[in-house]
């Protein structure tokens, strides 16, 4: 069921007969026809295991199962809405910037250290984000939240990209991350911030990075 952009802040998802799909608590704006909306124990479409995994990642972001005939409308905080649409990939996600997504997704956790050894356990501590990142994995599409709207930057094994690391919302593909410390001209004037580290992602794939550094 994928998402039609109805502005930049805002997305519409039509669901049919035996169809669901997961968002945020409070994402829901507007909807039409006979729609149902029920907290979500289970974790999504991973299950149990998935619910065990966000409580682990300290990532307390509640889901909500959106099911019925209608359409309906998203967003959440006047934060810019960018949809992506996944075809057979893994997305790796901050829970807290996770919209709404489809679900027939597969959703799990994964430890971001296993990415990136060590530097992946320092890019939580640094960037006040999880040890953990959300995954969503299969055929669908996945509503993602933003600072100042997004852009998607290629990865390849020949150009690697290097991000701030709270300008950093989410990737897809065949990606490893590390963290480096990465001292520049804004240190040494006393302005320095995020970009005192760089997050380097390299492989092959896709980086999502938000116009601003803002938290959500």
């Amino acid at each position: 069921m994928p998402f039609t952009t109805l502005n930049s802040r805002m997305v519409e998802a039509r669901i049919g007969p035996g169809q669901r799909m997961f968002s945020q608590r409070g994402a829901m704006l507007a909807y039409r026809g006979e729609v149902s909306f029920t907290p979500n124990l289970q974790g999504g479409q991973g299950g149990i295991g998935s619910m065990i995994g966000r409580r682990i990642a300290g990532e307390a972001t509640p889901l909500m199962t959106v099911e019925g005939t209608g359409t309906v409308m998203f967003g959440h905080g006047g934060h810019h809405v960018h949809v992506v649409d996944l075809t057979g990939e893994t997305l790796y996600v901050e829970a807290d910037r996770l919209l709404a997504f489809d679900g027939g997704l597969q959703q799990g956790t994964m430890f971001m250290g296993s990415q990136g050894g060590v530097m992946g356990m320092v890019r939580g501590q640094v960037t006040g984000q999880g040890l953990f990142t959300t995954t969503l994995q299969g055929v669908g599409s996945a509503a993602v939240m933003a600072h100042g709207g997004v852009i998607e930057l290629p990865i390849t094994p020949q150009r690697p990209v290097h991000v701030d690391p709270q300008a950093y919302v989410a990737h897809r593909g065949d990606v490893r991350n590390k963290l480096s410390t990465a001292l520049g001209w804004r240190d040494m004037v006393g302005r320095g911030s995020g970009e005192a580290f760089q997050l380097e992602l390299s492989g092959q794939g896709t980086v999502y990075v938000q116009a601003s550094e803002e938290k959500l």
